[in-house]
């Protein structure tokens, strides 16, 4: 007999959505075309679209809810959070992470090496990756705060993955991250992991200073 998959309900459907690019900050979400769009009723379209804003992922434009956007102190400020965050996860994956959990995390850099010059592939891939070193800190409570950081990444436009040699660098920074975990240097991932991030958030500053005409 064929094991059914447990459906997805309007609040995860909505935000994978919006983490896939498919809803980008700025767009306006309809009740009835997400309904239709995801075959569900609208009274949990309702609720899902409450609680997301809620969260701060959807924001008021006169009467209607938009996927909101960040600016550049919000950014400013999930990234501190994220590196202290992902900092702690790193330092707790080097004294929990069991050897498969390990192996793991080196075969995902390995893999996306193969990536390199696709950023959006390599986009979901360094979620994935992050989201396993999240794991391996064996800390429940520090995946949930985690999960809600990156729930608001979502919120960004562009993924700093795109800008010119990034990608192997950071496959490089990942690199690193693993080999610290792997020898059980708890100082050395911690730093690691937050150097990583200091890098990406440099890059999208970068980023969006091109876009903007400041550079």
């Amino acid at each position: 007999m064929k094991e059914l998959k447990p459906q997805k309900d309007a609040y995860t459907l909505i935000l994978e959505a919006i983490d896939t690019g498919v809803y980008r900050p700025g767009d306006r979400l309809v009740e009835s075309e997400l309904a239709e769009r995801f075959g569900v009723s609208r009274t949990p379209i309702r609720e899902a679209l409450q609680r997301l804003e809620t969260q701060s992922l959807l924001a008021r434009d006169g009467r209607s809810l938009i996927v909101a956007s960040l600016d550049h102190n919000q950014l400013s400020e999930l990234y501190a959070v994220r590196a202290e965050l992902e900092g702690l996860a790193a330092r707790l994956a080097a004294r929990h992470a069991t050897r498969e959990e390990v192996s793991v995390l080196r075969e995902m850099v390995e893999e996306d090496r193969g990536r390199i010059g696709d950023p959006a592939a390599l986009s979901r891939s360094n979620r994935q990756f992050h989201k396993q070193i999240h794991l391996a800190s064996h800390n429940r409570y520090l995946v949930q705060q985690l999960d809600l950081v990156h729930r608001t990444m979502a919120l960004m436009d562009s993924t700093s993955l795109a800008a010119q040699g990034r990608d192997e660098l950071a496959l490089n920074e990942h690199a690193a991250i693993v080999a610290a975990i792997e020898a059980r240097d708890e100082d050395r991932a911690c730093e690691a992991l937050k150097t990583h991030i200091s890098q990406a958030f440099t890059t999208r500053l970068k980023l969006d200073a091109v876009r903007h005409g400041r550079l």
